[in-house]
């Protein structure tokens, strides 16, 4: 609590909260030093078996918690985080509460910077989710249950869309008739903005320069991935397009296809548009390819032998190469390669095999400094190498709460 000269308290917590169909992710977190005080998940929304994981954070914290029961709706979800929260002594009802962030994947073109929610900007969102049917509904939910929680707060929507929208047209149109396009708004939208916003920061932090001096590649790798290009602290390409359908090998997604397979499917396989989808959304990339999308898993497998293993790997290292070396072109000048997300921070093979070969380029991996684990940023490449490569760990969440801040207080988002 900090006390302003006149005694009263100044509000510096932001409670984020990322909102799925049937789950609900939070952090609190105080911005005057950006220290997280507690963080939990309410998952499986709408079942009996509906679970709340909470963590106090605060203070050296208390001990982890969980329940399990009945969860009816995203309201009765969020008031078992309250509850949660008041516990630790943490309430959302608090003066210290700033405002609440959210996540929202889909911002269109309209929502290039974090946005106070008004009714206004709440419809749009809602025109935006024919493109973004499964994330935005949920991210609306969220929004509508906070706002009935907390009505004298602000409640600021950040777009996973935002720090893309920076894309030349060159870049971000499709090569398909500009009257269809625009009537149904398909470009190309990228996703994933605020970690590769957060990742091409602390980059250009741990080269030592500001970011407007820095080109970077960023390879964020879950079980989604994407990859962009940053020139100056500014996205200039990405991988994901209309959909996280496109680009990189992923968990479950092909990324990059033909087109025409999805004629040939439905033509030669009577496939429905509904069947498809979930096989080239839920079914595809590494899971289709060898039955897991775990990289450890994957990797195990091939230490063992396993050939089919092995060529999962190499499909997805093949993909991941052909964009560094695309995005190297964008470019022209390259920094800096950092690795980020669950995969990138923690696979040293990936991050190894990404990188082989590429030495024209100036690209190295020491092979000591990739093998050592670590929740710090840090350069995994050899002093003499012209482009550093580096390990970046993402933090959406902190990124959410200082652009929530900002914007609510009219104070200098951190860089």
């Amino acid at each position: 609590m900090t006390p302003t000269p006149t005694g009263a308290v100044t509000a510096t917590r932001v409670l984020v909260l990322n909102s799925g169909s049937s789950s609900l992710k939070y952090q609190l977190l105080d911005m005057d030093d950006s220290s997280r005080l507690a963080v939990g998940l309410v998952e499986r929304i709408g079942e009996e078996t509906s679970r709340v994981v909470h963590t106090p954070l605060a203070g050296g914290g208390a001990a982890r918690r969980e329940r399990t029961g009945p969860i009816a709706d995203h309201g009765a979800a969020l008031k078992a985080v309250a509850e949660e929260l008041a516990q630790d002594g943490l309430g959302v009802d608090s003066p210290e509460l700033a405002a609440i962030g959210h996540r929202v994947v889909h911002g269109g073109l309209r929502f290039t910077a974090p946005t106070v929610v008004t009714d206004e900007v709440l419809a749009e969102i809602e025109r935006l989710v024919p493109v973004a049917p499964l994330h935005n509904p949920a991210n609306i939910t969220g929004i509508r249950t906070a706002q009935a929680v907390r009505p004298d707060l602000p409640q600021v929507a950040v777009f996973d869309t935002a720090f893309h929208t920076t894309m030349p047209e060159y870049a971000a149109r499709y090569a398909i008739d500009v009257e269809t396009a625009d009537a149904h708004r398909i470009r190309r939208y990228g996703f994933h903005g605020t970690s590769h916003a957060y990742v091409s920061r602390r980059t250009a932090e741990l080269l030592g320069r500001a970011p407007e001096d820095v080109n970077v590649i960023v390879l964020h790798l879950g079980n989604g991935a994407s990859a962009s290009a940053v020139a100056g602290g500014r996205c200039v390409d990405t991988s994901m397009g209309l959909t996280p359908l496109e680009g990189l090998v992923m968990g479950t997604r092909s990324g990059d296809i033909d087109p025409a397979v999805t004629f040939h499917l439905k033509r030669v396989a009577g496939m429905s548009e509904d069947d498809v989808d979930v096989l080239l959304n839920k079914k595809s990339g590494l899971v289709g390819l060898c039955g897991d999308n775990d990289m450890r898993e994957i990797r195990r497998r091939i230490d063992e032998g396993d050939e089919q293993a092995r060529l999962a790997f190499e499909i997805y290292i093949h993909r991941l190469k052909k964009y560094i070396g695309a995005y190297y072109a964008v470019l022209g000048r390259v920094d800096a390669v950092v690795f980020t997300a669950g995969v990138g921070e923690n696979a040293a093979p990936v991050r190894e095999a990404a990188i082989a070969g590429l030495e024209e380029l100036g690209l190295v991996v020491d092979a000591e400094l990739n093998a050592v684990r670590s929740d710090e940023p840090r350069i995994v490449s050899p002093d003499y190498a012209r482009v550093a490569v580096a390990v970046v760990p993402t933090d959406e969440e902190l990124e959410i709460a200082q652009q929530t801040f900002a914007l609510v207080t009219g104070a200098p988002a951190e860089g």
